[in-house]
């Protein structure tokens, strides 16, 4: 399936590197945010993506113009400076690069790369600024499974935050962690059939009025992933998955996690 990915925010949280670099380019170790989610689409098979550029979209598409594949792979040199692959990270992916507008919203930056789509009949879609170990042959199980337009992927808050109950005159009735409470949020990771695009109309962001229709006509479903995910929405957020990388705890990075064994024969 293609993968489509919205790279066009500003980053306003992120300001130690949005004046210099768009978020989905903020590094997590050495390769950017962004990396590291195809990298996690290309180890289940989907190698064929379309970036919704906006907000600096040319510092991403220099950087995989001139992409260095030796930063994160194996090499040799010989003596005469010519170096060779042990392995390579990117020789099978096709991107498609599409400027869809530095002020456009979800909605609007997917509905200008459907023509890139071509006829699918399903396709994957998320912001540039998540990661998760979701299972994801699974959750596009769920999708063909339930046979809705759209799926996404529903997480656990991250933070901790205390929900209060309160009566009609503000009398507090009661106050309990989030973590102990059934709470799921949108993880910003999307399966979706290409009849989403009959349910957005000029300027519509994605999960407001779109996906309000879509609830109407029972057309909505959530995969519930309560493994690791995180967004990157603030600086915080990026040291947090800098050192999780760093000490080797980076439970996004699927590809890194060695292979089931085979049965003997």
């Amino acid at each position: 399936m293609k993968v489509v990915l919205f790279c066009g925010g500003f980053g306003l949280r992120m300001r130690e590197f949005s004046d210099q670099i768009p978020k989905p380019m903020v590094p997590i170790g050495t390769r950017p945010v962004l990396w590291h989610l195809m990298r996690y689409y290309a180890h289940y098979g989907h190698t064929e993506f379309i970036l919704c550029l906006g907000h600096q979209g040319e510092v991403i598409k220099e950087y995989f113009v001139n992409y260095r594949e030796w930063i994160s792979n194996d090499f040799v040199i010989s003596n005469r400076g010519e170096v060779e692959l042990l392995r390579s990270d990117i020789d099978d992916w096709k991107i498609t690069f599409v400027d869809t507008g530095v002020r456009a919203n979800i909605g609007e930056r997917l509905v200008a790369v459907k023509d890139h789509l071509a006829d699918d009949a399903m396709f994957l879609a998320t912001y540039a600024d998540g990661l998760t170990d979701c299972p994801l042959p699974e959750i596009i199980d769920h999708a063909k499974r339930t046979d809705k337009i759209a799926t996404f992927v529903a997480v656990k808050p991250r933070q901790t935050f205390h929900i209060v109950q309160m009566n009609e005159d503000s009398t507090v009735t009661g106050i309990h962690e989030s973590r102990t409470a059934d709470l799921w949020i949108n993880g910003g990771f999307f399966v979706l059939k290409r009849e989403i695009f009959d349910h957005i109309e000029a300027g519509e962001e994605l999960v407001y009025e779109p996906f309000e229709r879509l609830i109407k006509e029972d057309q909505l479903t959530a995969y519930r992933h309560e493994g690791f995910w995180a967004g990157m929405d603030t600086f915080k957020d990026r040291q947090e998955l800098d050192e999780l990388y760093a000490q080797g705890r980076a439970q996004w990075a699927v590809w890194e996690r060695p292979s089931p064994e085979l049965p003997k024969l």
